[in-house]
């Protein structure tokens, strides 16, 4: 196999890859569940094979990759439209701590043990099991977690602190000095408007780096060698 001949297989590959990916969804890209975890591993694997292998005919090969693909977008299909399905194929969130109490038989269930349980609840920041109230393991390996009431982070409402709803979301509205005009048009705001903001600041566009809009309609402005 020559050089080239691998090169016009690896544009190919990553073609189709990225076709492939696009047209599956943001749920197989995330990896939501090991059958997603699963699929994409498949997916990537056929594709080294294609590219390296010299027994396997290009045909042949891409006919398997987007076989793969096809069948796992009909599976994501048949879950949208049937929730047996979902259960049967991605499984079903398992609780493993209920009224802060252990549940052995579900653990053993989806083989859990307690070292697993203890490094799940870390990474919750949980170190502790008197802290947990309930605990669901996720079809996707995760641990969802609710603590006890006495251990939960006080909120402005439990404090009957009054709450401003915020006007923007903070998002990006300027990078490397060039406008970010579809921010702009999502949030209904002019390039007039920025301009203006700029030179309340005392800074040119050139000048500025990044620049990012916050929840109260003001600018984050760093600037270029600050």
């Amino acid at each position: 196999m020559n050089y080239l001949e691998v090169l016009g297989k690896v544009v190919i590959s990553f073609t189709v890859l990225l076709l492939m990916t696009r047209m599956m969804g943001k749920k197989q890209v995330g990896q939501l569940t090991y059958f997603n975890y699963i699929t994409g591993i498949s997916i990537g694997a056929i594709a080294a094979a294609i590219t390296m292998d010299r027994s396997i005919k290009l045909g042949e090969g891409f006919v398997s990759l987007i076989s793969w693909a096809l069948l796992t977008h009909l599976v994501a299909f048949i879950n949208l439209k049937s929730r047996k399905a979902r259960v049967i194929l991605d499984g079903q969130p398992t609780i493993v701590i209920k009224n802060g109490q252990i549940l052995e038989k579900a653990m053993a269930g989806a083989s859990l043990n307690m070292d697993d349980l203890s490094m799940l609840l870390r990474e919750k920041d949980i170190f502790s099991m008197k802290e947990v109230d309930y605990a669901i393991l996720e079809p996707d390996g995760k641990l969802s977690v609710l603590k006890k009431v006495d251990q939960q982070t006080i909120s402005k409402k439990d404090l009957h602190v009054t709450t401003v709803k915020p006007l923007y979301m903070p998002t990006e509205i300027v990078v490397d000095s060039k406008v970010v005009t579809k921010t702009l048009d999502e949030l209904n705001l002019s390039r007039n408007w920025l301009e203006m903001q700029l030179q309340q600041s005392g800074v040119k566009l050139t000048d500025v780096f990044y620049a990012e809009i916050q929840s109260d309609g003001t600018l984050f402005i760093d600037k270029r060698q600050d």
